[in-house]
């Protein structure tokens, strides 16, 4: 499905500051940034709690939900035994019904793959694991060696979550239209990279 506004999908490392990296885009576009919210529209969509969608949130494992209580038009979670499977849809027809109503930056939840059939910008953002771990652990006060393993497992779940949904792999560059390193250009010059990109490549309005 064609849109004629612009759609960016934002994939990241933990630490390399996709997240700061969209939010300057999106001041810079004037255009809304989605991220945790997905999960509080898609909690409001479906009726279930917005809880149980991050507990869900990037990760591979599914679950039972049968204690958790709540009826709506996707069904009872004790009647159709609903999973993470089940919570990936409900979130991606959020995504897509989104990205249907005007611009938009997603931050992860594969958001690459829900909208491949759109006419996206889809940009991975990386960054060396030593700029990752100075980053965490200022940010978080911890030691380098905590910080590493607060990384390795963050980025392990966020593997897991694209790669189990998408039959993927997270981070791929054929994946991408760019795969940018942000300790190379900074968040700043690093937002307005891809955004130069995105005007270049015809994606960016």
């Amino acid at each position: 499905m064609e849109t004629n506004h612009t759609i960016i999908n934002i994939g990241r490392q933990f630490g390399s500051g996709g997240r700061a990296i969209a939010g300057i885009i999106g001041n810079i576009l004037d255009i809304p940034v989605y991220d945790g919210e997905l999960l509080t529209k898609a909690a409001q969509e479906s009726g279930f709690s917005e809880d149980l969608f991050r507990r869900s949130d990037e990760r591979r494992r599914l679950w039972g939900v049968g204690s958790i209580f709540g009826s709506n038009r996707y069904g009872s979670p004790t009647s159709s035994g609903l999973n993470d499977a089940h919570l990936f849809k409900i979130q991606s027809d959020v995504i897509r019904n989104i990205a249907d109503n005007g611009p938009a930056i997603f931050i992860g939840r594969a958001s690459n793959y829900v909208l491949r059939d759109r006419r996206c910008l889809d940009v991975f953002v990386c960054a060396p694991m030593s700029v990752r771990k100075e980053f965490v652990c200022s940010r978080e006060g911890i030691p380098a060696d905590k910080a590493e393993e607060i990384i390795y497992k963050r980025d392990k779940a966020r593997a897991e979550f694209y790669n189990f949904f998408t039959f993927g792999h997270w981070g791929k560059s054929s994946d991408y239209d760019l795969c940018i390193d942000s300790s190379v250009l900074g968040y700043e010059r690093t937002a307005k990279f891809i955004i130069d990109f995105g005007k270049e490549a015809g994606l960016i309005g």
